[in-house]
C-alpha cells in the first residue's frame, strides 16, 4: 500500500519553496513574518489531583501571533495545518512521557516563524489485541461504508443511542455523493490512509477523488470545492488520497478510534475527530459515532471490511422499515405493541416456568428489554410477550439484537407463529424460530420452522456458533419471502436456507413472540445453582 500526503499540504510546500526568500509582491500586499507566538496547551482532564491528565493521551493546542495567517503544528502523532491557531493531538505512549509540539506561523508570500513547546503527558490505556487484530488484520486492513446495510449512516441527538433515532440511509441512498467509493486503511504502524476514488486502478497516477460533507464543515478540508449540494450536504467535494495518524483512546471508559490533522470517516463533519466504537461484536463491522464540529448533532456510521459481493456479505432485499421496538422507554413494554402470555403448565414442551408481567421478571431498563428467570424455592418464573392481534405480517425481515443467558436451564427464544393459531392449532399454523439457544449446549444458535410433517423433534432446523452469543449482543435475523426463509447471524452468515412454496403455511400473517423458558425437552436439566438469569434484547425490527 503506498500513502499520499494530502493535496493542501503539499500546495503549502510548493508556495514556500517559490516565494519563501522574495521581496514584498504588490500583489500579496506587504509580506511580514509573524512575531510574538504564544502557544498553549490543555492537556484533558488535567487538574489538581490529575497534573497530567485524565489517561486519555488527549492535548488540546493554541496558537497565535502578529501577522499570522495559518498555522502548522508537527509532533509524534503527525501534522496539522490550521487557520484558526487550534489543533488537537493524541499522545498513545503508555506512561507519563514528555512530548515537543513545533508550531510554525506562517505570513503573506509564505513567510514563517516558529516556537516549541514540551507538555507532559500520562496515557493509561493500552487497546484490548482483539481490537487491534480487528482493525488492522496481518498488518493492514481496508474498510468502507457499508452502504447495502440499511441505516449505514445515521444522525441522531448529542449523546444519543439509538444510531437513527432522527435519519438513517437506506440500503445505498447516497449513491453518487462521493462517500461509497471511499476506503479507509489501518495500518498497524498507526497511519491512516485514506482513498477518496477507489475506482482508480493504478491511485499513483491518479490520486484524486470526491468527498461527502456537511456545508459550513467540510470548507476545512480546503479543497476544490463541491460539484453540488443537496441541503446541508455537500456532495462529491473534490479531494485527494491523504495520510494521517490514527489511535484507540477510552476517554470515559468508552473505545474511540481517534485521527490526526483533518482525518475522516464518511461524512465530514469536523468536530474532534474521534469515532466512539458504539458496537464492535459483528464481525467485519464497526459501528461509530462522532459529535460534528457545531456539537449540535451525533453522526453513525457502519463500517466493514468485507468488499460488496464477498461471499459472506447477506444483502436484504426488504428495507422499508414498518415496525420495531427499540426498548428505549423505561418500565413495563409498550402494551400498543406487545400483549403477555401468562401461566405454567409446560407450555407444550415440559417446560418448568410460569410466565408472569410481573417487573421482577420483565422490565425495560437503559434501553434494554430484559427478561429475567427466577428460582423461588424451586418455582421458576419468567416472562413471555407477543405481537399477537396488534401487529401481524407477511414476509419481510424479522431483525433483533440480543445477549444471551449462559446458566444451564436457560431456553430464550425470538420467534413467530401463524396468526391462525387460534383456530388450527400447531403445527399448521406455522412456526418461525428466528433464534434459539439452550445453554446446556453454550453458544450453539439454532433457526427452525415447524409446519406439518416436520415439527418438534422432525423440525426442518439449522445451526451455528457464536461464540460470544452470552457474553456479547448479536443480531439475529429471519428474511422471509414467498420462495425462500434465510437464517443469519450478524448481516454476515446465512447459516441455513429453506425452499418456501404454496404448499408450507408460510404464506400468511405471523405475529412475534419473546420468551425465556426453563428446562423442558429442549431446555435440558436446570443448573442446580440456578437463582436467577436475564435474557436481554436492545431492539427487534420487521423491514418489508
Amino acid at each position: 500500500m503506498k500513502y499520499f500526503k494530502p493535496l493542501h499540504s503539499l500546495i503549502l510546500l510548493a508556495i514556500l519553496a517559490m516565494v519563501g526568500c522574495q521581496e514584498d509582491d504588490p500583489s500579496l500586499g506587504p509580506i511580514i513574518t509573524p512575531t510574538d507566538i504564544v502557544v498553549t496547551s490543555n492537556v484533558v482532564g488535567q487538574d489538581i489531583d490529575n497534573p497530567y491528565g485524565d489517561g486519555s493521551g488527549l492535548v488540546n493546542f493554541t496558537a497565535s501571533a502578529n501577522n499570522a495567517i495559518t498555522y502548522k503544528f508537527v509532533s509524534s502523532s503527525g501534522e496539522q495545518v490550521s487557520s484558526s491557531g487550534n489543533a488537537a493531538f493524541t499522545f498513545s505512549n503508555l506512561g507519563v512521557n514528555t512530548y515537543q509540539v513545533t508550531v510554525v506561523a506562517y505570513g503573506t508570500g509564505g513567510v514563517s516563524s516558529s516556537t516549541t513547546i514540551e507538555v507532559e503527558v500520562l496515557v493509561t490505556y493500552s487497546p484490548p489485541q482483539d481490537l487491534l487484530d480487528k482493525l488492522v488484520g496481518d498488518g493492514s486492513r481496508t474498510w468502507r461504508i457499508k452502504s447495502e446495510k440499511q441505516g449505514h449512516f445515521g444522525l441522531g441527538p448529542v449523546g444519543g443511542t439509538v444510531p437513527t433515532e432522527w435519519y438513517g440511509a437506506g440500503p445505498e441512498e447516497k449513491a453518487g455523493t462521493g462517500m461509497y467509493d471511499d476506503r479507509y486503511v489501518f495500518n498497524v504502524d498507526g497511519t491512516f490512509t485514506h482513498i477518496t476514488n477507489n475506482t482508480n486502478d493504478d491511485p499513483v497516477e491518479d490520486t484524486s477523488g470526491t468527498v461527502f460533507g456537511r456545508d459550513g464543515l467540510i470548507q476545512e478540508l480546503a479543497g476544490p470545492g463541491g460539484e453540488s449540494q443537496q441541503g446541508a450536504d455537500i456532495l462529491n467535494y473534490a479531494y485527494s488520497d491523504y495520510s494521517e495518524n490514527w489511535a484507540v483512546i477510552a476517554p470515559g471508559g468508552v473505545e474511540t478510534i481517534t485521527l490526526s490533522g483533518k482525518g475522516f470517516i464518511g461524512y465530514y463533519t469536523g468536530g474532534s475527530h474521534q469515532y466512539q466504537i458504539f458496537d464492535r461484536s459483528v464481525a467485519n463491522e464497526l459501528l461509530l459515532r462522532t459529535t460534528d464540529g457545531n456539537n449540535e448533532f451525533d453522526w453513525w456510521f457502519i463500517i466493514t471490511s468485507a468488499e460488496p459481493g464477498d461471499d459472506n456479505t447477506f444483502t436484504s432485499n426488504y428495507n422499508n422499515l414498518v415496525w420495531q421496538d427499540e426498548f428505549d422507554t423505561n418500565g413495563a413494554p409498550d402494551p400498543a405493541k406487545w400483549a403477555y402470555d401468562l401461566g405454567g403448565g409446560g407450555w407444550g414442551n415440559q417446560e418448568v416456568q410460569t410466565y408472569t408481567n410481573d417487573p421482577q421478571n420483565i422490565l425495560i431498563e437503559d434501553g434494554v428489554l430484559k427478561i429475567t428467570a427466577i428460582n423461588d424455592g424451586g418455582n421458576y418464573t419468567s416472562a413471555r410477550i407477543k405481537t399477537q392481534g396488534l401487529f401481524e405480517f407477511t414476509y419481510g425481515r424479522i431483525e433483533a439484537r440480543a445477549k444471551l443467558p449462559a446458566i444451564g436451564g436457560t431456553w430464550p427464544a425470538i420467534w413467530a407463529l401463524g396468526a391462525n393459531f387460534d383456530t388450527v392449532g400447531w403445527p399448521t399454523c406455522g412456526e418461525i424460530d428466528v433464534m434459539e439457544h439452550v445453554a446446556n449446549d453454550l453458544n450453539t444458535i439454532h433457526g427452525t420452522l415447524h409446519y406439518p410433517g416436520n415439527s418438534g423433534g422432525n423440525a426442518n432446523t439449522g445451526s451455528t456458533t457464536v461464540g460470544t452469543a452470552t457474553t456479547e449482543f448479536h443480531t439475529y435475523t429471519v428474511e422471509w419471502s414467498a420462495d425462500e426463509i434465510l437464517f443469519v447471524v450478524d448481516d454476515t452468515t446465512v447459516y441455513h436456507t429453506f425452499v418456501n412454496d404454496a404448499s408450507t403455511p408460510f404464506n400468511a400473517d405471523f405475529f412475534l413472540i419473546l420468551n425465556l423458558a426453563m428446562g423442558g425437552n429442549f431446555g435440558g436439566a436446570i443448573d442446580p445453582s440456578f437463582t436467577q438469569e436475564t435474557y436481554e434484547v436492545d431492539y427487534i425490527r420487521v423491514y418489508q
